[in-house]
């Protein structure tokens, strides 16, 4: 944010209003002064996606996400701060200025920018080679994979000459120098053979992000030759476990859902046939990084890995992941056939889309798996089978979604739907499985919290609802009396807001903090629900207690925390002390 003055950061923000944007990603329906929708990060059915114009703020009361527009476009569209400003400057007409670099900052941006422009050249120079005579066995492969040269072009698709030292003559004859070429990952050096190239004799198939631009490749042999696959090692421009192949197109899908595939071959198969949503891992196990990536695009994905042994242990492996991200999971069936690609050639793209339509609930997939292991024929099988599927249930802490896969697996396996309760019940009680957090485990790993931050959310919250409060407390409560790190700088930029310009502006607030965690945390102050304080008189006793907490423990904190020799700091709390007995007296009148 260094780049931009504070001026120049609010006027972009100021001039995009922040329900315009967000109601171009996510329908929103005016719900009293804010605007509701289902949230665009994680899977819900009951909106809690809350957009307030007057706040020029957004939240999640379910899964915490929060923040201005600028937040909005950096979670959603995976930019970075400077990418957020460029696209709503342009959105609005503003011409950034260009922005000043320490030497530092000069060397890195212009490292990436060549690696890109060296991924750029490498694209087009295999797209060329494919095209040519020495191209002429991979062009047939690919043809005879069925893919159409509109496909090929689509996903520019090429070829890697059978000398291994092609690629990089040509790029050092563009005027590459071995080092920033070493760095690019197509190109190895060493003393004996000099420079050669890490692709060589296979069909190229370029890696892109989200933006489209030529990030890493993939290739696959011609011929015998090991590994099959191939992909460029990771680099400033490339991290596998961030990027997914296929997804710079599958984000402009009309389609609500993802299809995650195993492989590059499925993907262009799939967007071939129409299933423009189809995207795969970069020949890397499916990670978190993945699973947060596609949270931006989808509420739901469908796995539709090949059939075998490899693909269903993949499925088990990546549907936690996906849980655990907030996404809803289903599983394609693809037999009796291998994969997407395989299948779609067989019986066709309409006979995909009926799988699709029947595709099988995650977790009941992973009781079905489960299933195999058991022979259900013997009784003491079918009763390990039941105690195992029980333990799985145990998992769910919400009654209602626990009791709704009870019911299921009752019905499907023939057992009573009371006998597997009370089998859920005794493997819960017993503990013998880990507990995992409600539904997607967006709140894992949270700390709970206490009601001193409550107090100090609730006055925040009332601060930038009735920004007339400030009068209210003033005599009685300043920012030093906000307790933590956030809490005190939040206080203290509300409380200066106020004092210089007479109101309050949260979405400011939130720019002053560049880390994105940071910013939702801050939004997040400004939605603490108040709950129903109906009436003038409760809502004064309300105010009136919670100044009285957060001057207790202003008290205890800086007594805790006084130096010895710090009289000044005595003093003020013996007088805080004083006053507190003060307060308590008090009736806090709220015009």
């Amino acid at each position: 944010m260094a780049f931009y003055s504070d001026e120049l950061i609010e006027e972009i923000r100021s001039g995009n209003d922040i329900v315009d944007v967000i109601s171009g990603y996510v329908r929103l329906q005016k719900r009293g002064s804010s605007y509701l929708g289902l949230c665009p990060f994680h899977n819900e059915k009951t909106p809690s996606f809350a957009v307030s114009g007057a706040k020029q703020l957004y939240h999640c009361f379910g899964c915490g996400a929060g923040g201005n527009v600028f937040t909005f476009l950096m979670e959603y569209e995976n930019y970075s701060f400077k990418e957020a400003m460029e696209a709503l400057a342009e959105r609005i007409g503003v011409e950034l200025p260009t922005q000043e670099m320490n030497a530092r900052e000069r060397q890195e941006a212009d490292r990436r920018s060549r690696v890109l422009e060296i991924n750029k050249t490498a694209a087009k120079y295999f797209y060329a080679q494919l095209r040519m005579e020495q191209g002429k066995q991979a062009f047939q492969y690919l043809t005879g994979r069925q893919l159409s040269q509109k496909t090929m072009q689509q996903f520019g698709l090429g070829y890697a000459n059978k000398f291994s030292d092609d690629l990089y003559r040509y790029l050092r004859g563009a005027g590459y120098d071995d080092e920033i070429l070493k760095e690019s990952g197509l190109v190895t050096l060493d003393e004996r053979r000099g420079g050669y190239d890490k692709f060589w004799n296979r069909v190229m198939f370029p890696i892109m992000d989200v933006n489209s631009r030529v990030i890493g490749f993939g290739g696959r042999v011609m011929g015998e030759g090991e590994p099959k696959y191939l992909n460029s090692p990771e680099t400033v421009i490339f991290d596998k476990s961030r990027n997914l192949y296929g997804l710079n197109a599958a984000r402009r899908s009309k389609e609500a859902r993802i299809l995650l595939c195993e492989g590059y071959m499925d993907v262009i198969a799939l967007h071939q046939a129409g299933f423009d949503s189809a995207v795969a891992s970069l020949g890397t196990a499916f990670t978190p990084g993945h699973a947060s990536l596609l949270k931006r695009y989808t509420k739901e994905v469908y796995l539709t890995f090949d059939s075998d042994a490899a693909g269903i242990r993949a499925a088990l492996r990546a549907l936690p992941i996906l849980k655990e991200a907030g996404l809803g999971v289903r599983v394609i069936d693809m037999k009796p056939y291998k994969d997407p690609d395989e299948f779609i050639k067989v019986l066709g793209t309409e006979a995909y889309r009926e799988r699709i339509e029947r595709a099988q609930n995650g977790f009941l997939f992973e009781i079905s798996v489960l299933e195999q292991q058991y022979n259900l024929r013997d009784p003491e099988g079918k009763t390990s089978f039941y105690q195992e599927a029980a333990r799985r249930l145990a998992q769910f802490e919400e009654e209602l979604e626990r009791n709704n896969y009870i019911e299921a697996i009752a019905e499907k396996y023939q057992i009573g739907f009371e006998n597997l309760r009370r089998l859920v019940g005794r493997a819960a009680a017993e503990g013998v499985v880990p507990r995992t957090p409600l539904k997607s485990g967006i709140h894992a790993n949270k700390p709970k919290e206490d009601g001193m931050d409550k107090s100090q959310k609730l006055l925040l919250t009332w601060l930038i609802e009735q920004p007339g409060l400030f009068e209210v407390i003033r005599p009685y409560l300043g920012p030093e009396d906000f307790t933590g790190e956030l809490y005190g700088r939040i206080a203290r930029i509300l409380f200066d807001q106020y004092e210089k310009e007479g109101g309050v502006n949260p979405a400011k607030i939130v720019s002053m903090f560049e880390e994105e965690e940071q910013q939702r945390e801050v939004a997040s102050l400004f939605h603490t629900r108040i709950g129903a304080i109906e009436t003038k008189k409760d809502q004064e006793k309300a105010l009136k207690e919670t100044i009285v907490r957060m001057k207790q423990s202003s008290i205890e904190y800086r007594s805790t925390h006084l130096e010895p020799a710090d009289l000044e700091g005595l003093k003020k709390i013996v007088e805080d002390k004083r006053q507190l007995q003060e307060i308590q007296k008090l009736h806090i009148s709220i015009n």
